[in-house]
C-alpha cells in the first residue's frame, strides 16, 4: 500500500489481540517488533485488545471499587460536583447532559459519568487560565482516580512511542510535544436495564476527538464499525485493555491510522467504563506529516490545534457548554471541524 493511500479498515469479525511487552524493552529492534504488530492491527481494524501493558491490576481493583461508591451515592449528592459548576470541564456528568445521541437518535445516551482532566493548562485553557480539577470529597476517590490517570500518561507515553515506531517515525516524534496534555479520564456508569433492545443507547455512534483511547470495560456492550459497514460487538477479554485510533492519529497519518465509529448499545446489566483519551500539549500543531503527503495533491486535512479541536467537540457535544457559548462566555475556535468529520464514514462521503 503507498504511503498516499488512506487506509481502509477490513471487514473484521473480531479485535485482534496485540501484546506491547516488547515496546519496554530497552533493545529497539525489539520495541520495533512489537510496534509492527500495532500498525497491522490499526491499518486492519482501528480497535484492538492491548496485552503486556504492566499496569499494575491493584490500580484497576482500587478505581472500580471507589468509582462503585461514588455512583452509588443519591443524585443530589453527585450534582454537588456537577461538571458545570468547574472551571476547566471536570467533574459530574448527569444523564442527558452529552449530545451524541442527536446522532443516533433521540433518545439521551443511558449512562452517567465523572470526568478528570489536568488542572492547568486544561482543556479550557482559552477562558480560564487556571483552574483545578474539581474532586468529590471522598479523599479515597482521588487518590485512586489520580493514582490510575498518572498510570495512563504513562502507558500513552509509551504508545505514542510505538505508534510513532509502527509509523516509520523518529520514536520521539509525538512525546516531544507530551508535557502538559489535556488527556481526559471518563470514569462511566452505565444504568442496568434487563429489558434493554438493540434501540437502547449507552452512548452513540462516533469517533474520538483525540490520537487515541486506552479503554478498560467491565462488561460487554461496546460494538464497533467494520470496512463493511457492520456492527461487530466487543467482548471482554482478561487482562486486556481496548485501544482505538483517534480523529488527530487519523489526521497526522493523514489516512494512514483511521478513526473507527464506535458506540454502546443494549446494556442488560450494570456496566462501567473507564476511557482514557490521549492528547498532546494544547498547542501542538496537528497536521499531516509530510512523508504521508503526496507532493502533486494537497490534503484533506487542514491543520488544527490540538487543544483547540477537543474544546470544539466538546463545546459542540456538552449542554452547560451550549449554554455558555449561546450567552458569549465561550466561543468556537477558528476552523472547527464539526462532529463526526474523522473516520471511515467521513472519509466514503470526501
Amino acid at each position: 500500500m503507498s504511503v498516499f493511500e488512506k487506509t481502509v479498515h477490513k471487514a473484521f469479525t473480531e479485535l485482534p489481540i496485540v501484546d506491547i511487552s516488547l515496546l519496554f524493552s530497552d533493545d529497539l529492534n525489539k520495541r520495533e517488533i512489537a510496534a509492527s504488530s500495532l500498525d497491522k492491527a490499526v491499518r486492519e481494524t482501528g480497535f484492538l485488545y492491548l496485552k503486556g501493558h504492566q499496569i499494575a491490576p491493584s490500580l484497576i481493583n482500587d478505581l472500580k471499587e471507589v468509582v462503585k461508591e461514588y455512583f452509588k451515592q443519591d443524585q443530589n449528592s453527585k450534582m454537588k460536583n456537577y461538571i458545570g459548576l468547574s472551571k476547566n470541564h471536570s467533574g459530574y456528568v448527569p444523564r442527558g447532559e452529552e449530545g451524541f445521541y442527536s446522532t443516533d437518535s433521540q433518545k439521551p445516551d443511558l449512562k452517567e459519568a465523572y470526568d478528570i482532566g489536568p488542572d492547568s493548562p486544561s482543556l479550557m485553557a482559552r477562558f480560564e487560565k487556571e483552574a483545578f480539577t474539581q474532586w468529590p470529597k471522598d479523599g479515597a476517590f482521588k487518590k485512586s482516580v489520580s493514582a490510575y490517570y498518572n498510570a495512563m500518561l504513562e502507558l500513552s507515553r509509551v504508545l505514542f512511542q510505538g505508534f510513532a515506531l509502527a509509523l516509520k517515525l523518529p520514536e520521539n516524534t509525538f512525546t516531544q510535544y507530551l508535557t502538559t496534555p489535556p488527556s481526559q479520564l471518563r470514569l462511566i456508569h452505565y444504568f442496568d436495564n434487563p429489558e434493554a433492545e438493540e434501540s437502547d443507547s449507552g452512548i452513540g455512534a462516533h469517533t474520538d476527538y483525540e490520537f487515541f483511547t486506552i479503554l478498560l470495560p467491565t462488561a460487554p456492550g461496546l460494538q464497533v464499525l467494520n470496512g463493511a459497514n457492520e456492527w461487530i460487538n466487543v467482548p471482554l477479554v482478561e487482562d486486556c485493555f481496548v485501544i482505538n485510533i483517534g480523529d488527530m492519529m487519523e489526521q497526522v497519518s493523514n489516512g494512514q491510522y483511521v478513526a473507527t465509529s464506535h458506540r454502546v448499545r443494549q446494556v442488560k446489566e450494570e456496566r462501567y467504563s473507564f476511557p482514557f483519551f490521549s492528547s498532546l500539549d494544547y498547542e501542538t500543531v496537528v497536521a499531516p506529516i509530510s512523508k504521508f503527503v503526496d507532493k502533486q495533491e494537497v490534503s484533506s486535512y487542514e491543520p488544527i490545534i490540538c487543544g483547540d479541536h477537543l474544546l470544539a467537540q466538546t463545546i459542540q457535544t456538552f449542554s452547560y457548554l451550549k449554554e455558555k457559548s449561546a450567552r458569549g462566555e465561550v466561543n468556537l475556535p477558528e476552523n472547527s471541524r464539526s462532529l463526526l468529520s474523522f473516520g471511515q464514514a467521513a472519509i466514503k462521503e470526501g
